[in-house]
């Protein structure tokens, strides 16, 4: 085959990571090829390969590439593929480095990095820390799993630019020196374990985005996290409700250095999560040494994210809350919480093996209904049997919309928190949202 030097990277996965990550490849002049499983009729990956050929990509479409690894000298893994994949054992097995995108992007980019991990709350979190940069004037790019691949920033960035990571446990566990200035860890709850062969390695690969920190670095974890030693040589930045974590909440307030920051009524967003969500996007900006006044500022001042608890339409005194977001059962939990009307619930999608009881005990006392769709709606049945709720299985979130809009009344929220991922039904949770929103609009 000749010197290794010589070949190509080999790009696998060709959604909006993988694309991301070849177009950055190919603009500094490597020659690249890419794979995806898929199929040649999906529009969106047609598209993908579209771009990626005029480019000057080599393109393989609904092929494994597990033929293509022997032609290269590493292989570049979007986080949606497995590590099970059979281009991936190959590549391995032919002793080729495998690198995953949002490490790729990282080493390409010279900038200060804040990462933001955890089960829940990571793209609302993201999003805060970067308006909180924006009210301190502070230039920000926000990227990684929150939407924008991190590998389309390649090029793109003044050197001043903080780049705050939104990085899933899929992206974590694909990293080797990935060594953000500033990582956050949120919470953890068990999630994805479908793909992770335990809680216990979905909890490891979380911790990754730790592990290479030095002593000049922030680490912010909540104060009751009861992970005793969380990896790496940063400094250790806790929040939570103890006096004795580095932003506490207590008093109504919320402090840092002893001193108050903001009550915690002035938070932008409703709700207790977003009260942890608060804190730890605090924590990480004070950390940093952004101002107090900013940062306060930047608490008051948040809108949110979209699919995340959006309402997005009042018809004729029903609310209708777009919360395609929550794709586990964590997510959910937290949506339901958060609503203090009665609640027509539209659950399902892909269940990820996850444990639906804990959404009972919530289902029972807040749930007027629950209109179940996607794969996992006879195991979302059989866990919620017991609630006393009506669970009709309506199949796709058309049919659903359309019988809670027969049933709903003034005052009912009609909530789509799906507590699964979208994979089944939907290219993602953000086409999720959309489709909801659409139907809702329609009237």
């Amino acid at each position: 085959m000749g010197s290794s030097r010589f070949r190509p990277p080999l790009v696998v996965g060709l959604a909006r990571s993988g694309v991301a990550a070849a177009l950055a490849l190919r603009d500094r002049g490597e020659e690249v090829i890419g794979v995806d499983s898929g199929a040649a009729d999906n529009p969106s990956l047609a598209q993908a390969a579209g771009r990626l050929s005029e480019a000057g990509v080599e393109v393989h479409l609904d092929a494994s590439g597990d033929v293509l690894a022997a032609r290269a000298r590493t292989l570049i893994k979007s986080p949606g593929v497995p590590q099970s994949a059979p281009v991936v054992v190959a590549a391995r097995a032919h002793g080729l480095p495998v690198v995953g995108e949002m490490e790729l992007a990282w080493r390409l980019i010279t900038n200060e990095f804040i990462a933001v991990t955890g089960t829940n709350g990571k793209t609302t979190t993201s999003e805060w820390i970067g308006h909180i940069d924006r009210e301190a004037a502070l230039p920000v790019a926000v990227a990684g799993n929150v939407g924008t691949a991190l590998a389309s920033l390649v090029g793109t960035l003044a050197p001043d630019v903080t780049v705050v990571c939104e990085a899933s446990s899929f992206q974590l566990e694909d990293t080797d020196f990935f060594a953000p200035e500033a990582a956050v860890l949120l919470n953890i709850s068990p999630d994805h374990l479908d793909r992770h062969p335990s809680f216990d390695d979905y909890v490891a690969a979380k911790l990754k985005v730790f592990a290479n920190q030095g002593n000049d670095d922030v680490a912010v974890a909540p104060v009751d996290i009861g992970i005793e030693d969380l990896g790496g040589c940063a400094r250790r930045v806790l929040f939570g409700a103890r006096e004795d974590a580095e932003l506490s909440e207590r008093s109504s307030y919320l402090w840092w250095d002893e001193q108050p920051l903001i009550r915690v009524d002035e938070i932008a967003l409703p709700g207790a999560h977003n009260v942890q969500n608060a804190m730890a996007a605090a924590a990480v900006c004070l950390a940093r040494g952004l101002e107090a006044e900013s940062v306060a500022a930047g608490l008051r001042t948040f809108e949110g994210v979209a699919h995340r608890l959006e309402q997005i339409a009042v018809q004729e005194g029903v609310a209708w809350v777009n919360d395609s977001k929550a794709t586990n059962v964590g997510s959910t939990i937290v949506a339901l919480q958060a609503c203090d009307q009665p609640v027509r619930l539209i659950a399902g999608g892909v269940g990820k093996q996850q444990d639906f009881s804990p959404l009972a005990p919530l289902v029972a006392q807040r749930c007027k209904s629950v209109y179940l769709i996607g794969e996992a709606a006879g195991d979302l049945q059989r866990a919620l049997a017991g609630t006393g709720v009506a669970l009709p299985q309506v199949g796709d979130l058309e049919h659903a919309v359309s019988l809670a809009r027969t049933e709903a009344h003034a005052g009912d929220v009609v909530l789509l928190s799906p507590a699964c991922a979208s994979f089944d039904q939907y290219p993602n949770y953000e086409a999720r949202g959309e489709h909801f929103r659409a139907l809702v609009e329609a009237g």
